[in-house]
């Protein structure tokens, strides 16, 4: 098995190994901010086009997670969008067979993890997400830029799925077989049902929690050490051999818990794209607080 900085290296590339690789021809840098703040109860979602636009890494483009790379048919937000949508959206925007792609988003790294295992999910796996992202890049005083970037378009193929989004029905299974770990990777007061955000108190029955910020270095958002991931990770009881599916409020957040076991070695993780949005309101699926 690879060791943790091999995973590391697969899956994460630093800034530093980033400013080196920016200008090659089969690099392809992306944007994925979104913007989401709870007002009212209720969240304000906005795409981070005007800020990307206002400051970028230099060569980098723009995903819209918001309309291009969610299913715009399903009532929900930020579901995963169907094959045919997918593959003319990272068309568009030059990504092909033989692209190497570098996913980031300012703020803690979730929308650039969700992007990355949606890239996974339909067979590409040339992709890999800034440690720390746009954060640790200004940190630094690296150059950035307001030029506007659009690769050229390309074909991109999407293949079979790799049922790493899994829907209701495959986290009820778990739940009534107990045979994968449920992951829940919001805050511990919403885990505990002190907070009610999703309709419901509380969590999916089964579940146990390691909150996605708590895997992030909040000074710089760089994912913790392999040895520190290992502890918080292992302390939730989910290194057992047992899969896991993460998720959360929709399908965000829990791909930062997700992306930290598959830094670990753990492949058989899934993510319940619908997550918290759906299961909370429906009081026919069952729940825990506490």
């Amino acid at each position: 098995m690879p060791s943790d900085a091999a995973r590391s290296n697969a899956f994460l590339i630093t800034t530093a190994e980033l400013q080196a690789a920016l200008g090659r021809s089969d690099l392809r840098v992306f944007d994925t901010t979104v913007l989401m703040t709870r007002k009212s109860g209720k969240y304000d979602i906005r795409s981070g086009h005007d800020d990307y636009t206002a400051q970028h890494i230099p060569g980098a483009g723009f995903l819209d997670l918001i309309a291009e790379f969610a299913d715009t048919r399903h009532k929900l937000n930020f579901m995963l969008p169907p094959a045919e949508q997918f593959a003319t959206a990272m068309s568009s925007h030059g990504v092909g067979p033989d692209s190497h792609v570098v996913l980031y988003n300012a703020g803690p790294t979730w929308w650039s993890t969700r992007m990355f295992f949606m890239l996974r999910e339909f067979g590409f796996d040339r992709v890999r997400v800034l440690d720390g992202g746009l954060d640790k890049w200004r940190a630094e005083g690296r150059a950035v830029s307001r030029e506007s970037c659009h690769y050229p378009s390309t074909t991109f193929v999407a293949g079979q799925r790799r049922s790493i989004f899994v829907d209701r029905e495959a986290v009820l299974r778990a739940v009534h077989n107990c045979d994968r770990h449920l992951l829940h990777a919001l805050a511990p007061e919403v885990f505990r049902g002190e907070v009610v955000p999703y309709g419901r108190p509380g969590r999916i029955a089964g579940s146990v929690n390691v909150f996605a910020l708590d895997l992030l270095d909040p000074k710089n958002q760089v994912f913790l050490s392999p040895a520190t991931l290992r502890d918080r990770l292992d302390a939730a009881g989910v290194l057992d051999g047992k899969p896991t599916i993460t998720y959360c409020g929709g399908g965000i957040s829990a791909t930062t818990d997700a992306f930290a076991l598959l830094l670990l070695g753990r492949d058989d993780v899934q993510i319940y794209d619908a997550s918290m949005t759906e299961w909370g309101p429906d009081a026919g699926l069952p729940m825990e607080t506490g």
